[in-house]
């Protein structure tokens, strides 16, 4: 497994914005906090594990919440952005909308 840096991550996370038609959310220090998280977590783990959630233990046990998380397209539909706040609906940012916290999907 190849180390990834945080210059490597930050294209991944553009990459997927660009694909899902989402945005990178604009504060800097903010993103750039969500994107350490992840490089540490490929680094740790093998694979982006959302850096707002805990590990289960395993590749397979975390399937669900390796970024883009499964719930990533129904939290931004509904809210405007994903549960950890990285990835925004391109209206909802736009608008001067603020994240907030949301229910995580995974426990309900």
């Amino acid at each position: 497994m190849k180390e990834k840096t945080a210059e490597n991550t930050a294209a991944f996370v553009e990459a997927v914005a660009a694909k899902q038609g989402w945005m990178a959310n604009p504060d800097r220090d903010f993103t750039a906090s969500l994107v350490d998280g992840l490089t540490v977590n490929w680094n740790r783990y093998g694979y982006f594990l959302c850096p707002c959630r805990d590990t289960e233990g395993s590749r397979e046990a975390d399937a669900q919440v390796i970024c883009p998380c499964v719930y990533a397209r129904a939290d931004i539909e509904e809210f405007g952005h994903c549960f950890c706040a990285l990835f925004l609906r391109p209206d909802f940012a736009a608008s001067g909308g603020t994240p907030a916290g949301i229910r995580d999907r995974r426990f309900q």
